[in-house]
């Protein structure tokens, strides 16, 4: 038990750097002229080149990320794959400001997130994390969820824009005011979409956003995921350790290990197994019982 609320302090510390980081900013150019959506150039295009993440260690410093580079396209679907600790959810993290980054250049559309993030980057760039059950404040209701980033940013009209985000991910008006607690799996990680989603992002970034839930759930969140991403046209980069979950939603993707990249190839190549890595090889293999099928449109 103990371990389990090391975990879930460990987890809201994390969550709340992020939101207190931006927030402090939004409330600061909330109501000032010309901070308006407009004024936010951002297309959905991301490139990393040469990233290197280095953490200080107890003997010196260690390299989470080294000399990353990619590409992903506006209106693409981008996957990360690898093994735990291998990096990948690092380069999220570094995208956002979580991270401290060492070396090479980021840009998302015209935002260059290690010189300046601001509100307006904060609204076009959201991100989901994977544990469904730490990513949301224990005390507050899922209209106290959504509503925090509207408040924050001076958006009118918040009872419309919360009853439509909730049914636009799945769920009816009706779990308003109810608590993570009185949730399950599935629904927590749909409010966590919800309010990434609220701000109308042009970027969503998806941290293993499967992994911590019933492969039942899985399937409907990934379907939830690629209905939006029809309907919104958004970019998306997903994290994960499962070549097949990447190969569901993504075109394409990149493969890491102990912080470098491996191999980048398209979906069509590791469907038909023609990777050129041992480590994407070993990978494949890993999840051949895996076998998709199709699942309906929500």
């Amino acid at each position: 038990m103990a371990g389990s609320n090391a975990l879930h302090t460990q987890t809201w510390k994390y969550v709340a750097y992020s939101y207190g980081s931006w927030t402090r900013r939004a409330r600061e150019t909330a109501r000032v002229p010309g901070s308006e959506r407009s004024f936010c150039s951002c297309h959905g295009m991301i490139d990393v080149n040469a990233l290197t993440v280095r953490f200080r260690t107890k003997t010196g410093y260690f390299d989470a990320v080294r000399e990353a580079s990619f590409h992903v396209g506006a209106g693409e679907v981008f996957g990360l794959v690898g093994e735990s600790g291998s990096g990948k959810s690092t380069i999220l993290r570094a995208l956002t400001g979580l991270a401290p980054i060492a070396g090479g250049h980021m840009k998302v559309g015209s935002h260059m997130p290690r010189e300046k993030i601001n509100r307006s980057f904060r609204r076009d760039v959201q991100m989901v994390f994977q544990d469904p059950y730490g990513s949301l404040h224990p005390r507050f209701t899922v209209d106290q969820t959504l509503r925090e980033p509207l408040s924050i940013n001076g958006i009118e009209r918040q009872d419309e824009r919360i009853v439509d985000a909730l049914r636009e991910v799945g769920l009816s008006p009706a779990y308003r005011f109810r608590y993570p607690h009185q949730l399950s799996g599935g629904q927590r990680q749909r409010v966590a979409i919800a309010r990434a989603l609220i701000l109308e992002p042009r970027v969503l970034l998806l941290d293993e956003p499967t992994s911590a839930l019933d492969v039942s759930v899985q399937a409907e969140i990934l379907n939830l995921l690629r209905r939006l991403h029809r309907e919104r046209n958004l970019t998306m980069m997903l994290v994960s350790h499962n070549l097949a979950v990447v190969g569901f939603l993504c075109s394409r993707v990149v493969v890491m290990r102990n912080g470098e990249i491996v191999e980048q190839c398209d979906v069509a190549s590791i469907r038909a197994q023609q990777v050129e890595h041992e480590y994407t090889r070993r990978l494949l293999s890993a999840t051949a019982g895996y076998q998709r099928r199709p699942v309906q449109a929500l």
